[in-house]
Order: C-alpha cells, then sequence, then structure tokens
C-alpha cells in the first residue's frame, strides 16, 4: 500500500461524517431541508405529495380516515388499478420503447422487456388467470424463483384485482403448505426448477409436496418451463404449461379492474413471535404511493435509471423497490437469478460494469461478503456508472460502510441506510440523499412525515446516547392494514405495547432496539428479542456483533447467548476471518478488546470461534437458533433448512464447553 492510499485509509477511518457530493444535490429529486418542516406541518394532507405519483381512476376524497384507528384507511374513496400504474400509463407516455425489465439469469442468459412488452406478457398472463377461473379478491399464491414471470404475475394478479402472496421459492414444501392454507389460496403458479451456483434444482417436486399438506382443493397449478432439458417431470391433471396457456392467449386485451384504493394488493407472510407466520395485509393505494415516493425521495430514481436492488422478489424488499416502486416510476429495474459468487466473485460488478447501473440496493450481509473476498474484485471493473448506493435488511456496521463508500461508490456516492419493515411497506428511517449528511452505522433520522421516537420502557423518550426501543407514533401511506384473518392478532403484536386504547392514541412498536444521537440520527441495534441476559444485563446480540466487525480482519461475526453456571448467560461469537488474516489467540485477542472498547466489560465474549462460514439459510439469513445450541452444548436438531448445514459440524468441533 503506498504512503497515499494509507493516509486515505486512515482518513476514512477516523471520518464520522460524510456529505453528499454537490453534483449528487444537484440533479436529486428532494434537495429542499424544508420538507421536513413541511410534512410536519401539513400532516396528513403532506402525503398527497405521494399520491400525486400515480395517476386515480377515481380521485381519492380524504387522505387519511382514522376514525376506527389503528385500522387506518388512507386516500379514502379513490379508485386506481397498480397494474396500470405500472405499465399502461409508461406505454401511454413516452417509454413504450424503454426497457422495464432488465433479467440476468445464473447461466447468462439474458431478457429484456420494454413497458409495451411487458403489457403485451401481463395481459396475456392476466387473461390465462381469468381462463382459469381466478376472479377478483381471489389469493394467488406465486412460488417462483428470480425470473420474469414472477413480477409478470404479480402484475397480471394486480390487473384483474386478484391479491398475490409470493412464497419465497428458497422455502421449505411446509412452507408453501402453510402460507396456501393461512391465505385459502386455490391458485398456485411456480416452476420446474432454477438454477443456483450452475446445478439446475428441482423446484416442481417441491411443490408438490407443498400441495399434498394444502388442506383445501387447489383449482389449478401453473408452471413455468425455467430448466427445458435439464429436468424431466409430468403434470398433473390439475397442472398446466406456462408457455401453452399463455400461447392461447396470445394478442389478448385485459383492461385492468378499477380498485379501491384500501383494497388488498397483496398478501406476505412473515415470521412472528408464536411461530405462525403471519399475513401482513397491504392495500393497493397507500402501499403503492408510499413505495413510489421513497424510490424517488431516498433512493432518487428517475425514468432514465438502470436501478438494481439485488434482492428476492420473495421478501417485501422486492416487492417495493424490484416491481412496485421502480416501475411506477417509468424506471429500467433490474433482476439477478444467481447468486454474487458464480461463476467468479466479480460477478455483481461485471453486471454493474455492463449495465451502466446507476443505483445499487443491497444488504449488508451482501457487502461483509464482498469485504471478505477482497477489493480486488470491484477493481477489476469500471463501477463509475453508479450514483448512488444503498442498504437494507440489517443494521450496517461502520467499517463495512466505509468499505462499500470507497471500494463501490468511490467516494463519490452518497449511501442510503434503510430501515423499514415487510409491515411497514416502505423506508421509514433514513437519511434524504440530496439533503442529509451521512453517519456510517447510523441509518439517520426518520422520513419526512414520519415520527418515529426512541422510548424507555415506559414509553418515555430517552436522552441522545442513551439506548431504548422504537416506536412511530402516527401512522403512514404505506403500513400494513392488519393481519389477514386476523384483527385481534395484528393489535396484540403492533399496538397493545405502548397504546392507550381508551384515549385513541395508538402507537406502533416494531420490537426493535435503538439509540438515537443529539442531531436527531437513529442507530437501530435489532431486534429487542435478539438480547443476552449476562448478570442481569440485557445485551442486544447486533450491537456486539457490530463491534465484532468493526475488528480489522473480521469479515462476518455472529453473536449469540450460550448456558453458564455463573452469568446466566454468556456471550458466544463466531467470526468469520478475511482472507489473509491468520486466526490464533492475536485476532482473538483483538475481537475481545473490540468487543470491551465499544460495549465494556460485562459483554466481554466467553469465547471466540472462528470459521470459514456461518450456518446460513438458502435466503442468506444465519441460523442463531443453531449457534446457540452448539454453544450450550445441546443438540442441534434439524438443520436441513440450512444451505451449508456441513459447517455446524465442523464449528462445533472446536467450542470448549469446559
Amino acid at each position: 500500500m503506498s504512503q497515499e492510499d494509507a493516509n486515505l485509509e486512515a482518513r476514512l477511518e477516523e471520518q464520522e461524517t460524510f456529505e453528499p457530493p454537490e453534483s449528487f444535490v444537484e440533479q436529486a429529486n428532494v434537495t429542499d431541508p424544508g420538507i421536513y418542516d413541511e410534512f410536519e406541518e401539513n400532516w396528513p394532507d403532506c402525503w398527497e405529495r405521494a399520491a400525486d405519483l400515480l395517476s386515480w381512476e377515481e380521485e381519492y376524497d380524504t387522505v387519511l380516515d382514522d376514525d376506527n384507528a389503528p385500522f387506518y384507511e388512507w386516500f379514502t374513496n379513490g379508485t386506481l388499478n397498480a397494474s396500470y400504474n405500472c405499465i399502461d400509463r409508461h406505454v401511454e407516455g413516452d417509454r413504450a420503447d424503454e426497457t422495464a425489465i432488465e433479467w440476468e439469469g445464473e447461466l447468462g442468459e439474458t431478457r429484456s422487456y420494454t413497458y409495451s412488452e411487458l403489457l403485451e406478457e401481463v395481459e396475456e398472463f392476466a387473461a390465462t388467470l381469468r381462463e382459469l377461473g381466478v376472479e377478483e379478491d381471489d389469493v394467488v399464491t406465486l412460488y417462483l424463483p428470480m425470473i420474469p414471470e414472477l413480477p409478470i404475475a404479480m402484475l397480471a394478479c394486480a390487473r384483474i384485482g386478484a391479491p398475490h402472496a409470493v412464497v419465497f421459492a428458497g422455502f421449505s414444501a411446509d412452507a408453501l403448505a402453510t402460507r396456501m392454507n393461512a391465505g385459502e389460496s386455490e391458485y398456485l403458479v411456480t416452476c420446474d426448477g432454477y438454477y443456483r451456483r450452475g446445478d439446475a434444482l428441482d423446484h416442481i417436486s417441491k411443490a408438490n409436496e407443498g400441495l399434498e399438506g394444502v388442506e383445501h382443493e387447489v383449482s389449478d397449478v401453473v408452471v413455468v418451463d425455467r430448466l427445458g432439458d435439464d429436468l424431466e417431470h409430468d403434470l398433473a391433471d390439475n397442472q398446466h404449461d406456462y408457455d401453452d396457456l399463455v400461447a392461447e392467449q396470445e394478442g389478448a386485451s385485459v383492461d385492468p379492474v378499477s380498485r379501491d384504493a384500501e383494497d388488498m394488493l397483496f398478501l406476505m407472510y412473515t415470521s412472528g413471535t408464536t411461530g405462525k407466520p403471519k399475513g401482513v395485509k397491504h392495500t393497493t393505494g397507500g402501499y403503492l404511493a408510499y413505495s413510489a415516493w421513497t424510490s424517488h425521495a431516498v433512493l432518487d430514481v428517475k425514468p432514465d435509471d438502470t436501478y438494481w436492488c439485488a434482492a428476492d422478489i420473495g421478501w417485501i424488499t422486492g416487492h417495493s423497490y424490484i416491481v412496485y416502486g421502480p416501475l411506477a416510476l417509468g424506471t429500467t429495474t433490474m433482476m439477478y437469478e444467481g447468486t454474487p459468487d458464480y461463476p467468479e466473485k466479480d460477478r455483481m460488478w461485471e453486471l454493474v460494469e455492463k449495465n451502466d447501473v446507476d443505483i445499487f440496493y443491497t444488504a449488508p450481509t451482501a457487502i461483509r461478503a464482498f469485504m471478505k473476498w477482497g477489493e480486488q474484485y470491484p477493481a477489476e471493473h469500471d463501477l463509475s456508472s453508479l450514483r448512488l448506493l444503498g442498504t437494507v435488511g440489517e443494521p450496517i456496521n461502520p467499517r463495512a460502510w466505509k468499505w462499500y463508500y470507497k471500494h463501490i461508490g468511490g467516494e463519490n456516492c452518497p449511501i442510503v441506510d434503510t430501515w423499514w419493515q415487510t409491515e411497514t411497506g416502505g423506508m421509514m428511517i433514513t437519511t434524504l440523499p440530496g439533503i442529509s449528511k451521512m453517519k456510517p452505522g447510523s441509518a439517520g433520522p426518520p422520513l419526512p412525515g414520519i415520527d418515529a421516537r426512541i422510548v424507555d420502557a415506559e414509553g418515555n423518550e430517552i436522552s441522545a446516547g442513551e439506548a431504548g426501543y422504537v416506536t412511530v407514533n402516527n401512522p403512514w401511506p404505506g403500513m400494513l392494514r392488519t393481519l389477514y384473518n386476523n384483527d385481534e392478532r395484528f393489535i396484540s403484536e403492533y399496538w397493545a405495547e405502548y397504546s392507550d386504547e381508551e384515549a385513541d392514541e395508538w402507537v406502533y412498536f416494531p420490537e426493535d432496539g435503538a439509540k438515537i444521537d443529539e442531531d436527531g440520527f437513529i442507530t437501530v441495534l435489532g431486534r429487542v428479542d435478539d438480547v443476552i441476559n449476562v448478570s442481569g444485563h440485557r445485551l442486544g446480540t447486533m450491537e456486539i456483533e457490530s463491534a465484532v466487525v468493526g475488528v480489522e480482519g473480521i469479515a462476518e461475526a455472529a453473536v449469540v447467548g450460550g448456558d453458564h453456571e455463573v452469568k446466566g448467560e454468556a456471550v458466544y461469537v463466531y467470526a468469520i476471518p478475511e482472507d489473509g488474516y491468520e486466526t490464533g489467540d492475536e485476532l482473538e485477542e483483538r475481537v475481545v478488546q473490540g468487543v470491551l472498547d465499544s460495549i465494556g466489560p460485562i459483554a466481554k465474549p466467553e469465547e471466540v470461534i472462528f470459521t470459514p462460514e456461518l450456518p446460513k439459510t438458502r435466503s442468506g439469513k444465519i441460523m442463531r437458533r443453531l449457534l446457540e445450541n452448539i454453544a450450550s452444548g445441546d443438540e442441534l436438531g434439524n438443520t436441513s433448512t440450512l444451505r451449508n448445514p456441513e459447517v455446524v459440524d465442523e464449528i462445533a468441533e472446536q467450542v470448549d464447553l469446559d
């Protein structure tokens, strides 16, 4: 490393705030700091700004109806169609021949759809669904990987007023059955298989196994042929080949169904504290307006952009920021079927360069993997097309933030660190990149119009620098309306903790812990139930993990609690070293010291276990339950949902439980 590079590294390590480049501010969609005051003074009418991004068939007469809180209604009596807003109006305008979806396949294939071509595909599949008997308000389950047929099916459902329920393709057969049962869904769209790291995966067998667990009659199953000759399979009597059905509807025209703003657009199932998935209900007007507005204001999306959210549509991030938000704004949205390191570890940067990507939005988990692999991979590619970077899904530690800023953004791209949930529908806490300074590790202030506060256990706002709990004290358009067929659980899980029902004062509690600083910037610490109780002190695992990955030489870490005879629980650290760093006493001592320096002696790790991998599900989430079992010496239980089950035994052999 040259002296100049060393000086640069030192400067970045010491720098605590970053300003957006003037060149970015000059072109940003939102640049007036007065927007925060404007939203506060004009709330809730301020949300007309979001509604104005859409085309309404019938104008709404009230922005917010809170007569039956917390069952809020937005843009009441307005009617619109999400498919029309995402496709037709761009075709009718000047975007007909511009690219809507750019798809990159695992094996190097590509497919592009202009807005007019996307409209044709969506209308033909909408006609197919109607021919099969799908009617307005029927729930259609989509069990598909990252192939273009997934957004096409979503938009086709929206076109005919049939809510969709996307089930992540990596989920098990049981998970599919559970969700179809809960949603009372009689229709399934799936595929024969898909590719992962060059291998053809059999998906139809898993779908068929799931269908055996559905407790009601499933009328029809549509099967997309993704693998061709790589997988031979027979279709059951009620199963149909996607291409054959669509061919029968070639040239079909299907008018978009007029939907009330409060009509359900989709169901999304998310994990709950009871173990039963919760069917989060999102509606057409408020959700679409909010996903469009946050795409416009936070991600700075413009019609001429090539925008890439490297998430999976099977999660809410893909719904809001691959499909609905970007397409509502008429931009080009990218989809990628494969993994970041296949066929090589520079795959993402190869695609950024190839497609001249303007905006890149990914998860801290991925960024930590990029760090581990090394800066040489992005350095091989021209990433100068990038204008904005984003992170989503979990808190990002300052060291990973600065690596992302330097090696991917070239110190010329603002980073939006976004906090939100499946239930919120869109971003809630983050900076506005054309206005705000950035603080690595801190998501930022609440967005305009969002009254997010950090409170103690009694609901009192806390002082700067202290840790507490996130609450949201007013409604917002993208919010969930209820849990499907379970209003009681909706109130108990999200509103009961801090609300005063008798006073009709409702406070949303997302069950996340956070700190707030003197500038009003919020640092999210993670789930409040992700805690370790050491000698009566509750320690957030996310906060300890942030301290560990802040140590030079550590690429990724997971922290869990293990049984301890004296302390009750002790801190166990599982850490992946970066390439080029040797494991041993020296690195372990630096990890321990990093925790001591960041949090204090109470959080001192009982043991630091170095491992080349962490046990992860197929969706990329760390399976902390298994790490807890290892730390406590318990039986490991089922590891079949892991993509790397072999690593569990390797880790267990290293843990000293004496």
